[in-house]
């Protein structure tokens, strides 16, 4: 008898049939990994920025001084919207920034104004304002909050309108998307505070 050496068109087709489900299932786990790694990437980048913020907020408003035009320290106090005068890192001591923090489009932006001139004047339209924080899920509940010199760590924060000349003490609360998947609408909370020094009437806190 004649010996047939080969395979048949049926075992072909079964063996291309295996490998493409093979392949599609590699490619599957392959995807998954990498989008699950730069989903994850994603949040810690997150993480790490919304602390930065807050740090960089923190040192800026414990710093808070009059302005270089006799302006109070703080120049206005609202729930997503901050404006302050502060020193803090600038290579000129006596040189004193218009500092704003606010939130447009569950973007967080900071708008910086030096002052020029002599006397020295703050220009709002030399305002430059850069982008600090994306994906604010802060919705309803406020950025900032405010205290007066009785705050302890405990206690209730000052309710609007606020009064600026009650506030001692100022904490930022920022509400983020994690991003740890794929349409996630998972958050995390960074929320940070501190005196501000040249205001500062109550030694005990």
């Amino acid at each position: 008898m004649k010996n047939n050496k080969g395979f048949t068109i049926i075992e072909v087709v079964v063996v291309m049939a295996i490998f493409i489900i093979v392949i599609f299932g590699l490619s599957v786990m392959l995807n998954e990994i990498f989008v699950n790694s730069n989903q994850e990437m994603m949040s810690m980048n997150n993480i790490d920025q919304s602390r930065m913020v807050s740090s960089t907020f923190v040192n800026e408003i414990r710093n808070a001084i009059m302005g270089n035009d006799g302006s109070y320290a703080l120049n206005y106090v609202g729930d997503s919207q901050i404006i302050f005068y502060s020193n803090f890192r600038n290579n000129n001591s006596f040189i004193v920034n218009r500092i704003r923090y606010f939130i447009d489009d569950n973007n967080l932006y900071k708008g910086v104004v030096t002052p020029t001139g002599s006397p020295l004047t703050y220009n709002l339209a030399s305002e430059k304002v850069k982008l600090i924080q994306s994906d604010l899920k802060n919705e309803d509940v406020p950025l900032f909050f405010y205290y007066d010199g009785e705050y302890d760590g405990l206690g209730d924060h000052i309710l609007q309108p606020v009064n600026i000349n009650q506030v001692r003490f100022i904490k930022i609360n920022l509400i983020v998307l994690n991003q740890t998947t794929q349409n996630s609408n998972s958050v995390f909370n960074v929320s940070a505070g501190a005196t501000i020094r040249s205001v500062k009437d109550n030694l005990a806190n």
